[in-house]
C-alpha cells in the first residue's frame, strides 16, 4: 500500500511540474555528459530530476538569484549518478546552497595536544554528513562538458559515500557486488595513483583525488562518467568496481 501511494504522489508531482519541454530540451544541449543515453534513459533522468527537485530546497548565497533553469542544470547532473539507483539515495538531507563563486570556510581545529588553529579554506564546493550540498556556480554551470571535472557529480559523490555515516570511499555497496572485489580495486588503485601523482606520471585524472580515499572515489566518479575510458586505460578493475555501482557504462555510450 505504502508503495502503491508513493508512486501515485510521484506520478502526480511529474504530472504538475512547471518544466516545460522547451526548459529540458535547453538543460539537455548544455549537458554533452548525457550524449548516448537512450529516448527512455532520458525521460528516466526527467521524471528523476522533477521528483529530486521537489524533494530538496535550492538556495542561493551572497545575493546568487537562482532561476528554473539553473536549478534544472544541478538537478540533472546530481540526478544521472542515481539514474538507475533511484532517488533514496540522497535521503535525511535537503538543501543546495548555491554561491555565485569560490566561497570561503572557517573552521576550528583541536591538535592532540588540545591546541586550537583556525583554518580559513576557499572551496568551490563541499558536502556535509545529513546536511547541504554547497556548490559554486561558475563551477557548476559549465561542470557538464566533457573534460573530465564535473563538481556537481564530485559533491554529490560524496553524499552517495556518506551513506555509511563517514565518507570513506566505501558507499554502501549493491546487491551481488563483492565487498573484497571493491576494497581489492580501490585500495590497490589509489596506491598506485598516489604514487605516479606524486612522479607526476598520471594525466586524465586530478591528483586532488591522491588526498583520501574518500576524494578518490568523488574524483574518479567524475571522471568515470566524463571520461569513462581514462578509468578503464589505467584502473580497468575499479571501472568495473563502478559500472556495477552506478549500474552504468559510460565508456559504452559516451564518443
Amino acid at each position: 500500500m505504502f508503495n502503491f501511494i508513493r508512486h501515485w504522489l510521484d506520478r502526480r508531482i511529474i504530472k504538475n511540474s512547471t518544466i516545460s519541454e522547451a526548459a529540458w530540451q535547453q538543460a539537455i544541449l548544455l549537458l554533452p555528459l548525457l550524449h548516448g543515453l537512450s529516448d527512455g534513459e532520458l525521460q528516466r533522468l526527467k521524471e528523476l530530476s522533477i521528483l529530486f527537485i521537489n524533494a530538496k530546497e535550492f538556495e542561493g548565497a551572497r545575493g546568487l538569484k537562482l532561476n528554473q533553469a539553473m536549478i534544472l542544470l544541478v538537478a540533472i547532473q546530481a540526478c544521472l549518478p542515481i539514474l538507475n539507483l533511484g532517488l533514496d539515495k540522497y535521503k535525511k538531507w535537503y538543501t543546495i546552497i548555491i554561491y555565485p563563486e569560490t566561497f570561503v570556510t572557517k573552521r576550528s581545529i583541536t591538535d592532540e595536544y588540545g591546541i586550537v588553529s583556525h583554518e580559513e579554506s576557499h572551496l568551490l564546493g563541499e558536502a556535509w554528513h545529513r546536511g547541504p550540498v554547497i556548490l559554486a556556480w561558475n563551477e557548476t554551470e559549465t561542470a557538464g562538458v566533457i573534460d573530465g571535472h564535473n563538481l556537481v557529480i564530485h559533491e554529490f559523490a560524496h553524499k552517495l559515500d556518506m551513506q555509511n555515516d563517514v565518507a570513506n570511499g566505501f558507499p554502501p555497496l549493491n546487491f551481488g557486488m563483492k565487498r573484497k572485489h571493491w576494497v581489492n580495486a580501490f585500495t590497490k588503485g589509489f596506491e598506485d595513483f598516489q604514487k605516479k601523482c606524486h612522479k607526476s606520471e598520471l594525466y586524465g585524472i586530478s591528483c586532488y583525488g591522491a588526498t583520501s580515499p574518500a576524494e578518490f572515489f568523488s574524483v574518479l566518479s567524475e571522471v568515470f562518467f566524463e571520461k569513462p575510458g581514462v578509468i578503464y586505460k589505467h584502473y580497468p578493475d575499479i571501472y568495473k568496481q563502478l559500472s556495477l555501482y552506478y549500474r552504468q557504462s559510460p565508456i559504452d555510450r559516451l564518443p
